[in-house]
């Protein structure tokens, strides 16, 4: 039986960046049957990919700054992804009598972090009708009327928000989507993380951590894509935990594909040849299935990058929604006997690491997640590896506030592969109990490699460039941002290449880091 590893603190929405609920709309414009012309199309030489992108002009006018009052626009896909050419819905909610819709793609573009790909002006608004309650799940439902078709044709792959802007001035919030690849073969595959972007949610009051009382005992049970995200202006957790990976990996020029992780769920064979898959700031939220495919690109040669911390610790189960299939988040936690799918055959949708059916996420990640809330500096141990080429730290190197508000860390307790190697070994104090976070890489007889940064804090700290830096930067400086920066580009090339263990074997060091075994 795995030893036990207790949170320091109980799970909180404040893991992610703070939630801002807004109210729900009243009243439903109709649905425009017509799909929009695009004011911007794919490349001259027809290729949509990255590495076509790096060299296309950006617009710099993306980001929202002032997105007005709650209720003033807000919105939802009801596609969490498309391939490129595919249609998909928007629902949007408004007093506003027309509003605007621009799709940008995410990326890098000379710092400018966005282009321009399509706009529609003047979509005749109006207020939706305010959201329900299913009582038994106490799942917050909209019910919105779709109030736009879009047509993606000539979109390239990637990583897009669209941004409404209400015409009359009052306010403007982001819808964010997936142009995901078909093929991932001799790619680096950016999965992105929006089931755990919903667990979050409090649109309409609830999520699956909080409800009316602020705890769990009135929390959601299953949330739906179908409503608008109720923080960063309606991004979800993408600008903070995403965004800048994106940056960095493409001003890298690595062949990148784009997918999400409930694409990854549904797709058994989606990630055949890839060279890599990378599991970003803050991805909790993953279904069994999801899990297995990973599982079989890794044992296959796919390369790992866990670029987070706290990965892979929720079981989940997709559900259908009123919109389509794969929509709701099911996620009963400590509540899982009183869950109907369970009682049908469906593996309880608790922790992991947890009974029944208890499967540790270190088997897959090499490390665990140990505990929350902490703010520790991150300590390199190992400055000869590979990973840190360039970087010119030295052993004790320390990095102030880059270990938090989550870690992980690798513990023997529970099923670890082997032979790994811990090159950042990090004091912690969580909550009055010692411990450590651990930046991990472990390889296996494919040649796959697996790396583990054990830090939640990882991806916010590319931003880092100085006071200030970065959209949540907790005191991170310029120096930390310069390591992370560099390591990440380590890592990044390293598995771009192919197995990486086949000439990068982890040189397993557990008995000196730990003592033991």
């Amino acid at each position: 039986m795995a030893a036990a590893v207790t949170s320091c603190g109980p799970r909180r929405p404040d893991a992610a960046p703070a939630a801002h609920p807004s109210a729900g709309a009243a009243g439903a414009p109709a649905a425009p049957a017509s799909t929009p012309p695009g004011t911007a199309g794919p490349a001259a030489d027809g290729h949509t990919g990255p590495t076509s992108e790096r060299s296309r002009p950006g617009n710099a006018d993306w980001e929202i700054t002032d997105p007005g009052p709650d209720g003033a626009i807000e919105g939802f896909a009801d596609r969490v992804s498309v391939l490129p050419g595919e249609p998909f819905g928007l629902h949007v909610s408004t007093p506003a009598t027309a509003f605007t819709v621009s799709a940008y793609r995410m990326g890098w573009y000379d710092g400018a972090r966005a282009r321009l790909v399509w706009r529609r002006e003047h979509v005749p608004g109006g207020k939706q009708a305010a959201p329900h309650v299913d009582p038994a799940t106490r799942t917050v439902l909209t019910g919105w009327q779709r109030t736009l078709a879009v047509d993606t044709a000539g979109w390239p792959e990637g990583a897009y928000l669209l941004r409404l802007d209400a015409e009359d001035g009052s306010g403007r919030r982001y819808v964010p989507l997936t142009v995901r690849s078909a093929s991932t073969a001799g790619r680096t595959v950016v999965m992105s993380a929006p089931a755990t972007w919903q667990a979050y949610n409090e649109w309409g009051g609830y999520s699956l951590y909080n409800g009316p009382t602020g705890g769990l005992a009135t929390r959601s049970l299953k949330v739906v894509f179908d409503r608008p995200y109720d923080y960063d202006h309606g991004a979800g957790l993408f600008l903070v935990y995403e965004a800048p990976l994106v940056a960095l990996a493409e001003r890298l020029g690595l062949p990148l594909a784009y997918t999400t992780g409930v694409d990854v769920a549904r797709e058994p064979g989606l990630l055949t040849g890839a060279s890599a898959v990378l599991s970003l700031g803050h991805d909790e939220y993953w279904s069994p299935e999801q899990r297995a495919n990973v599982v079989a690109a890794r044992d296959a040669g796919t390369n790992l990058a866990v670029l987070g911390a706290n990965c892979c610790y929720r079981r989940i189960r997709f559900e259908p929604s009123d919109l389509g299939p794969d929509r709701t988040v099911v996620c009963y936690k400590d509540a899982w006997a009183q869950d109907p799918g369970h009682q049908a055959g469906a593996p309880a949708t608790t922790d992991f690491r947890t009974g029944p059916g208890a499967d540790p996420e270190s088997s897959m990640l090499g490390v665990i997640y140990d505990g929350y809330p902490v703010d520790a500096p991150y300590v390199v141990t190992s400055p000869g590896h590979w990973a840190y080429e360039g970087t010119g730290v030295a052993a004790g190197a320390s990095f102030p506030h880059l270990v938090g508000v989550e870690y992980d860390r690798v513990h023997t307790g529970f099923p670890t592969p082997r032979p790994i190697e811990v090159i950042a070994h990090s004091p912690v104090v969580c909550d009055g109990r010692r411990s450590h976070s651990d930046t991990a890489y472990y390889t296996v007889p494919s040649g796959a490699g697996v790396f583990a940064t054990g830090t939640m804090r990882w991806v916010e700290a590319l931003e880092a460039r100085g006071p200030g830096g970065g959209r949540a930067d907790h005191g991170i400086d310029s120096h930390a941002g310069d390591l992370v920066r560099q390591v990440t580009e380590n890592v990044l090339r390293a598995f771009a290449a192919g197995p990486a263990g086949r000439t990068r074997p982890a040189q397993d060091n557990l008995d000196a880091v730990y003592g033991t075994a």
